[in-house]
């Protein structure tokens, strides 16, 4: 089968597309015809050769992929060969075939492409994961989401729009993208690079209450503004550290205030675990989708022949949204 394959790790040169053989499915997975992946964060870190996926899982890059059921291995049921279907998969989504678990599988509402379905698993799910499941985001609450034009982020706002309609977003952005997320729904707009500690500006928004979540990619860099800028009960939810993995912690303002600081990742979770988190995603956001109060945001669609410039396009953080890569 066609596939984006590395031979050394490092920059977008070390890309290329050739063959590889194309995997079968064990007990309790399906065989999915790829049409369409995306393009994230962890995908440029394994590149890099800083993120090796899970044990048993391909070395092919790709978290997520949108196509067609192939074939089923032995023991699945209520699935058939030529179902439409979306899932997260542990490697593999750079490629025509990829396998997932079947308990991991959701299917493509009747009016959604391929290429709005490949953005949906790794960025929404990760994003409903970490602001409601464990960060426990209610209506009438208040959030700071940083990063405000990736993947995550975008989704995040998307989410909270829908099933918390009442609540009030924090943003932090980038200038250029800052108009553009104020669109998609946050409430109050924060520039990153004019204020990187968002402390004040927090409280004078909250009237001195603080918020009641952060979703933070960020990492050392913000956990001291993160911490002062919860309110009592107040729960920090970290999914990323690009900024750094070490920073000093107040931990009397953090036991006086009964914060929490809470360290989430997705890939590396029990097949168990992640059919249980999805069941959930399915449960209470899928049918925003199918009824579109939610529609994937999407900067552009590649082809697998331009995946290297799908990479370039998000190391250079010239997108809003989702990077599509278009296999079939």
């Amino acid at each position: 089968m066609k596939a984006v394959l590395i031979d050394a790790f490092g920059g977008v040169d070390v890309l290329r597309i050739g063959e590889a053989e194309k995997p079968a499915p064990a007990e309790g997975q399906v065989l999915v015809k790829v049409f369409a992946t995306s393009i994230n964060r962890p995908d440029l870190v394994q590149r890099e050769g800083k993120y090796p996926p899970p044990a048993g899982d391909s070395e092919i890059l790709g978290l997520e992929v949108a196509g067609v059921i192939e074939a089923l291995g032995a023991g699945v049921t209520g699935w058939q060969v030529g179902e439409k279907v979306m899932t997260l998969v542990g490697g593999g989504g750079y490629a025509e075939f990829a396998v997932a678990y079947a308990c991991h599988l959701m299917r493509i509402p009747e009016n959604m492409s391929f290429e709005e379905a490949a953005c949906v698993c790794e960025s929404y799910i990760t994003a409903f994961l970490n602001v409601f499941m464990i960060g426990d985001f209610k209506d009438s609450q208040t959030a700071i989401l940083h990063g405000g034009g990736g993947g995550v982020n975008t989704a995040a706002i998307q989410l909270c729009r829908v099933l918390t309609p009442a609540c009030k977003l924090i943003v932090t952005a980038s200038p250029a993208k800052i108009e553009r997320v104020r669109e998609i729904g946050a409430d109050f707009l924060i520039n990153f690079h004019e204020t990187p500690d968002f402390t004040e500006v927090v409280k004078e928004y909250t009237n001195k209450k603080g918020v009641d979540l952060i979703l933070d990619h960020v990492g050392a860099k913000y956990l001291a503004p993160n911490m002062n800028s919860l309110g009592y009960k107040g729960r920090l939810v970290i999914i990323g550290v690009v900024s750094g993995i070490k920073a000093e912690l107040n931990l009397a303002l953090m036991m006086v205030k009964r914060q929490q600081i809470i360290g989430s990742v997705l890939r590396s979770r029990s097949v168990a675990e992640k059919g249980d988190i999805i069941a959930e995603f399915t449960r209470r956001a899928l049918p925003k989708f199918a009824d579109r109060s939610i529609v994937p945001i999407i900067e552009k669609v590649f082809t697998i022949d331009q995946v290297a410039d799908a990479h370039r396009m998000m190391e250079e953080d010239k997108h809003f949204g989702k990077i599509v890569l278009k296999i079939q």
